[in-house]
């Protein structure tokens, strides 16, 4: 991946579940625009160079601060954090027992927790210090048998405009990325457990006004734009990138 764009030259980034998917597809973009780039996963055996792998579970604190501790000794300081890492949910509030509901929580809100902990001495001390949460659609839109997930995505997007007022007079901006149903190996994975995957992903496809699954690159440059120094007067913001599923309100086909 080649982009003539260097905003990110000399700047150092992590970037959370970016083994694949939306976090693989954002750390390669930044990595062309100029970042020295570290990926923190459960498996890294896909992550090759430019990228730097560090193994970690953002629901184990420890291997969290030890991660983030590495990432940022071996690229001698730390500027861009993106909290990418999360699992879905599927299901009414009937549907998940305690345990989904603490698992999930832990890892798409709790994880970001720990990887900002860890990770703001080293951002405080930054000039372009920036951090871009994963939210989702599903924060702002009531989606069916969602309930869990959207209740972890409702909690990253408050959470967000609460860290982004809480650190930006220690220089640290705090942005969102809302994307709508993307084209990831999740997705790809729930469509392979339905009765008809083509009749699934042909209803997630249409309930898009594109009239298209969004795409992990589509993300990432979301992402790059709320993450670059060129966006110094922007932070509190969640970035929509959903193929106008949030605000428009188009007619059936036909009419």
């Amino acid at each position: 991946m080649t982009d003539t764009l260097q905003d990110f030259a000399g700047l150092k980034a992590l970037v959370t579940g970016g083994a694949g998917g939306i976090g693989r597809a954002t750390a390669d973009l930044l990595a062309a625009r100029g970042a020295d780039v570290a990926v923190l996963d459960l498996d890294i055996s896909a992550v090759d160079k430019p990228l730097r792998g560090y193994v970690a579970d953002v629901a184990d604190d420890i291997a969290v601060r030890a991660a983030v501790a590495a990432a940022v000794a071996d690229l001698g300081g730390l500027d861009v954090v993106v909290n990418n890492a999360g699992i879905g949910a599927q299901g009414t509030v009937a549907d998940n027992d305690d345990a989904e509901w603490h698992r999930v929580l832990d890892i798409n809100v709790l994880g970001m927790v720990r990887v900002t902990r860890a990770a703001l001495p080293a951002l405080r001390a930054s000039d372009h210090a920036a951090i871009v949460n994963t939210c989702s659609i599903a924060a702002t839109a009531g989606l069916p048998q969602r309930a869990l997930y959207s209740a972890s995505k409702g909690a990253v997007y408050s959470l967000t405009l609460a860290m982004a007022a809480d650190h930006i007079r220690e220089g640290v901006r705090v942005n969102c990325v809302n994307p709508g149903t993307a084209d990831t190996p999740w997705i790809g994975r729930l469509l392979d457990r339905a009765d008809d995957p083509a009749a699934e992903r042909a209803a997630l496809e249409a309930r898009q006004p594109t009239g298209r699954l969004v795409s992990a690159t589509e993300v990432a440059g979301a992402v790059a734009y709320l993450a670059s120094p060129l966006s110094g007067a922007t932070t509190g913001t969640s970035l929509a990138v959903d193929g106008g599923m949030q605000g428009l309100r188009l007619r059936p086909v036909g009419q």
